[in-house]
């Protein structure tokens, strides 16, 4: 794209997501790029409903690009629940909001995270044990992470919509068995996990997820496992 297109495009694309956010009570604190940094004080459920609908708006955006003869997109949403400072920095001649804390770290990793994993949405165990009879959602554990200089790590949770794709449904519909892998990788029955996660794959092979699990037991069976070991991913903050 040329700077102009490329800024007609992301105002193109805020547009579209903005307003979602705020009906669903979520404040915006900052855009960086085209990223949004926005709170949501009141529950975690606003939070979870608002990326659920975003994930929705940009199925809708997607059809009205294709129609234009544009690439379609895709996004990740990561959130996480905890407490933060929430102020200003800079000087006399130029201020702006920000939050500061260890709960705004770890949300944005779990954005980033959502690439590896091929998830919409990534939750943290904090978010997911807040949230309160929400009818129009799944869910499901990928994974625990550890941020480098953190002796806990979180666990991680997938949640979806089935009506945004097939591919959704297969994973509810696996769920059992795909959970039953990640408790085998665990434990370091590595060939044991990587043909449960195969058999996942056969049943929908768009689950990034378990393909990335299956390299992972590839990996650990060729090579040997380093000393220390568990099943947590660890990221690092740059």
């Amino acid at each position: 794209m040329t700077p102009q297109e490329n800024f007609n495009f992301i105002n193109s694309y805020l547009s579209q997501v903005s307003p979602v956010i705020r009906q669903h009570r979520g404040f915006i604190d900052k855009y960086i790029g085209d990223a949004i940094m926005a709170l949501f004080p009141e529950s975690a459920n606003d939070a979870v409903q608002a990326a659920i609908a975003m994930q929705k708006q940009v199925a809708l955006y997607n059809e009205q690009r294709q129609q234009q003869g544009e690439v379609p997109i895709s996004i990740g949403i990561g959130l996480h629940t905890g407490n933060l400072m929430l102020g200003t920095v800079g000087e006399s001649e130029r201020m702006d909001t920000t939050v500061i804390a260890d709960a705004v770290n770890l949300a944005s990793r779990l954005e980033g995270l959502t690439k590896l994993y091929g998830a919409g949405i990534l939750i943290s165990e904090h978010t997911l044990s807040r949230l309160e009879g929400l009818q129009n959602c799944k869910s499901r554990f990928l994974d625990r992470v550890r941020v480098k200089g953190k002796t806990e790590s979180v666990a991680v949770y997938e949640v979806y919509d089935e009506e945004l794709g097939l591919s959704n449904q297969l994973k509810t519909q696996t769920q059992a068995i795909f959970e039953e892998g990640v408790r085998a990788y665990s434990c370091q029955d590595f060939a044991i996990a990587q043909s449960i996660f195969e058999e996942v794959l056969v049943r929908n092979s768009e689950d990034r997820a378990a393909l990335l699990y299956v390299k992972r037991c590839q990996q650990y069976q060729q090579y040997e496992v380093p000393e220390g070991w568990e099943c947590v991913a660890d990221l690092d903050f740059k």
